[in-house]
């Protein structure tokens, strides 16, 4: 079995075992470790949870999610009060400071802007809207407080990813501009990938990270050729 077509049997696998998710409604292509996903859900929540999913196997170089949202006709609100309770939600919410996010929902589709301290507290905004009935998609437009970064900055999230369980930082650079910090390097999976921008988001002062790095997976078959 080739390389991509066993890829595209572990995310099929993978899709089956996760119970948020409907594998039977969500097609999955595989052309040189880029997987693409393509049918219809119910939800935007399921929407991520198919992305995540795929995220987590080893061997995915990149991912396409082209699944589009169908909602059920229960499911079905308006923008009005998906825009009432979303608002709601940010302002029940700890982790997100009052009054910086703005909301604008159109066809089902969420817009958040607005000006945040932490790249946390972004995090959290969309993952508190981002369930909700009703909701087919979120645009994420919030953006981090500019700080200046310092080359102390650059040697915590050095020092940071090297002791991250989750990932193999030998392969990891850091460089840091202004506020903007770039990471460069390989790993050997999304997982990792992922991992590593996390982390630099979590030090003081950035206000952007750029992903730069590189998903080598080892003992691809179409890798050698």
């Amino acid at each position: 079995m080739s390389g991509d077509m066993q890829l595209k049997q572990h995310v099929e696998d993978e899709l089956r075992w996760e119970p948020s998710v409907e594998a039977a409604e969500i097609g999955v292509g595989v052309k040189d470790a880029v997987v693409t996903l393509s049918g219809h859900i119910s939800s935007f929540v399921e929407k991520r949870a198919a992305e995540r999913a795929v995220l987590r196997i080893r061997g995915v170089r990149a991912l396409a999610n082209e699944l589009e949202v169908k909602l059920l006709s229960d499911s079905h609100r308006s923008d009005e009060d998906i825009a009432r309770t979303a608002a709601a939600i940010l302002n029940w919410n700890p982790s997100i400071p009052k009054d910086r996010i703005k909301i604008q929902v159109s066809h089902g589709w969420i817009t958040l802007e607005g000006e945040v301290d932490w790249h946390y507290q972004r995090s959290a905004a969309e993952l508190a809207v981002e369930a909700l009935m009703g909701v087919k998609g979120v645009v994420d437009q919030v953006t981090v407080k500019a700080k200046p970064a310092t080359n102390e900055v650059k040697t915590q999230i050095e020092i940071a990813l090297k002791r991250n369980a989750e990932l193999d930082a030998r392969h990891v650079g850091v460089t840091i501009e202004g506020n903007r910090v770039t990471l460069s390097g390989t790993v050997a999976s999304m997982a990792e990938k992922i991992a590593a921008e996390r982390a630099a988001w979590r030090a003081w002062g950035v206000g952007w990270v750029q992903n730069d790095i590189k998903v080598t997976p080892a003992g691809l078959a179409w890798n050698a050729a």
